[in-house]
Parts: structure tokens; sequence; C-alpha cells
């Protein structure tokens, strides 16, 4: 988890969450493709402006959660704007359900579970209004409003509701995910079937 102070606005905080990821000042938000590293694979999809729009608020996300931009960091915080609901932003809907799914499958399954949890006890920021009174507003505050300043809850406490919407939440991830993996890999088998 990476850490921002309290007395920060959270504008300044997100200038150094860019500065500290090499996001460049503006975030990327113009560039036409994201481009990310799959472990030692490059991977690239075009930047939207349905995502450019979701993670603006996600690239704030980060800085209030803690939750950093590692493998294991991704699937953190997808995991938990999953649970404290994206609103209508779909793009934020379907990248979160991929990065819970890569977390999974990297062996992370304890910490999306733990950042799930914590979703569903607090809010986020998808419903707010993306302005200069939101950036201006101290991340102390912000934290205590979206009730992120309680201490982390128990795992063993735990809910069933919140275990039966976690796993609803995971089998729509995974369904997603061999859905989108069936569709591009489907050409690669029929090629496969046409030369042997």
């Amino acid at each position: 988890m990476t850490s921002y102070d309290d007395a920060l606005s959270l504008r300044a905080a997100r200038v150094r969450y860019f500065r500290d990821n090499a996001f460049g000042d503006d975030g990327g938000y113009p560039a036409k493709w994201v481009k990310l590293k799959l472990g030692p694979l490059p991977f690239a999809f075009p930047n939207s402006a349905a995502r450019v729009r979701a993670v603006r608020f996600h690239d704030l996300h980060h800085v209030v959660t803690g939750y950093d931009t590692s493998v294991v960091g991704e699937a953190e915080i997808g995991a938990w704007e999953i649970a404290s609901g994206c609103a209508g932003f779909v793009a934020a809907w379907i990248l979160n359900f991929y990065a819970m799914v890569l977390g999974f499958l990297a062996g992370h399954a304890g910490a999306v579970w733990r950042a799930f949890l914590r979703g569903r006890q607090t809010r986020n920021l998808y419903r707010s209004s993306y302005d200069d009174r939101l950036l201006d507003t101290r991340l102390g505050v912000l934290r205590a409003q979206l009730g992120l300043a309680r201490a982390q809850p128990e795992v063993g406490r735990a809910k069933f509701s919140d275990r039966v919407v976690f796993a609803g939440y995971c089998g729509v991830a995974f369904a997603l995910s061999l859905t989108t993996s069936a569709v591009f890999l489907a050409p690669l088998w029929i090629g496969i079937r046409a030369l042997s």
C-alpha cells in the first residue's frame, strides 16, 4: 500500500501519484492507447472516452485507499470499487472484473477478498462530481467521508451476505474473462485446426 498524508489535497496527492507511477503530468488521459505489461508480455487497448471518464476517479481511489498499481494493488482496488459500486461507469465495472480475475490468477485471492469486504463497508467517488471542489478536498476529510478512516474490516466478521455477493461478482468476473478469452482464442484455434 502507498500512503499519502491526510493533510494533502486530493489534487496534490494525485500529482505525486502520477509522478510516482510515471504516468506523466496529465495521467496519460489524452493517450490513444493504454499500454501495460502482463508479466513479460506487452499488452495495449484503446483509451476510450468511457475509460478516461472512469479512470479519473479510479486514480483518485488509488490515492484515498492506498492501493498501489502492482498486479495485487489493481486487483485490490478493482474488488474495492466493485464492492462499493461503480454506478453508471460501465468501463469501470468491466475493467475491475478483469482486475479481480488477474488477482486470483496471480495468487492473491485473500487480498481480493479483504479489499472487497472493505468496499462493502465504505463508499467511493463514482457518484461525485469531478471538479475543483473535489480535487481541493483534504485527504483526511475525504477518507472520513468515504468511511476509509476506520480500521480495515476483519475477514472473520464478514456477513453471510458479503460472501454471497462476493461469490456472485466473482462468477460474473470469471464468466466475462472466459468469454473474452474465447472470442480472442477462437480464430487461433480455427487456424490451427485448418492447418492439421
